[in-house]
């Protein structure tokens, strides 16, 4: 049964949009000593509401990894026009978080269970010399490789599939309830027995001079594990250099053994790009 998030009578239902530079946060999730996009985000809600909800995300963000449309929910009971409570966030928050909309939302609404698909970006920079304004939002790999095997290893993962392989263990996850800690991409707990996933879409688009290339992975599904989408972009990347082919990609899946699959790409390049709900 899915989760809803409860509201108490006389509180209303919370959603927020967010953009942040994961940079220099140590992910989403509240971590003792530890600066994180959820627990600015809480902090910012007390000193203007009085009120100190733990705002839930679609998923966690692990450090490093940024997103351009966050969803967050939470309840409260302070009687604010939605477009107040959004200008007095950005107000608050430092000025790594934005918060693009604010609005209320049907008791029951909740940011990870009510999503029904979510996309991730990642952005690979091709050029000569990656610019300095650019070097924490993408990760420059110089190496040759072979763009077509690129395009045919991402068409592989489109449909059903098990993850197993492209999975980090995650060893809180036995004892945590609620909202993980994520790497650079979202953990979804609401199938957190389960490694099979959907994807509805998965493809590399170039955009960009020769002299600033970028490749651009972007990938579309009802959820995801872990690590996935950079082990995923690892995985890719060691195709396109060779070092795997296309048609091993099907083995790596089958093995259901993390060691099977290519390296992780690192935080920085990665983007939660968008979150969908019925």
């Amino acid at each position: 049964m899915r989760e809803t998030l409860q509201t108490a009578p006389g509180q209303q239902t919370w959603k927020l949009t967010l953009a942040y530079d994961g940079t220099d946060f140590r992910g989403w999730q509240v971590q003792p000593r530890e600066r994180t996009v959820q627990g600015e985000l809480q902090s910012a809600l007390g000193r203007i509401t009085g009120e100190s909800p733990l705002p839930q995300g679609s998923g966690r963000t692990d450090a490093g990894v940024h997103a351009l449309a966050q969803v967050a929910s939470f309840a409260l009971r302070a009687p604010i026009p939605a477009a107040n409570l959004q200008r007095a966030l950005n107000g608050k928050l430092p000025a790594s978080i934005r918060v693009l909309e604010a609005r209320t939302m049907p008791d029951g609404f909740h940011a990870r269970h009510s999503a029904t698909a979510k996309t991730y970006e990642y952005r690979i920079f091709r050029g000569k010399m990656c610019p300095p304004f650019l070097a924490r939002y993408v990760y420059a790999y110089t190496w040759p490789m072979d763009e077509g095997r690129l395009d045919e290893a991402a068409g592989i993962f489109v449909g059903e599939h098990d993850f197993h392989s492209f999975a980090a263990t995650d060893p809180d996850l036995s004892t945590r309830h609620g909202e993980s800690g994520i790497e650079g991409q979202v953990q979804d707990h609401s199938e957190e027995r389960s490694t099979i996933r959907t994807i509805f879409s998965s493809a590399w688009t170039r955009h960009g001079t020769e002299d600033c290339e970028q490749l651009v992975y972007r990938v579309r599904g009802n959820g995801f594990l872990h690590h996935m989408v950079r082990n995923l972009v690892g995985t890719m990347l060691d195709v396109a250099r060779g070092y795997l082919r296309p048609e091993d990609i099907a083995g790596i899946l089958a093995a259901r053994s993390r060691s099977a699959a290519g390296p992780t790409a690192p935080a920085r390049g990665l983007f939660l790009h968008s979150v969908e709900y019925e």
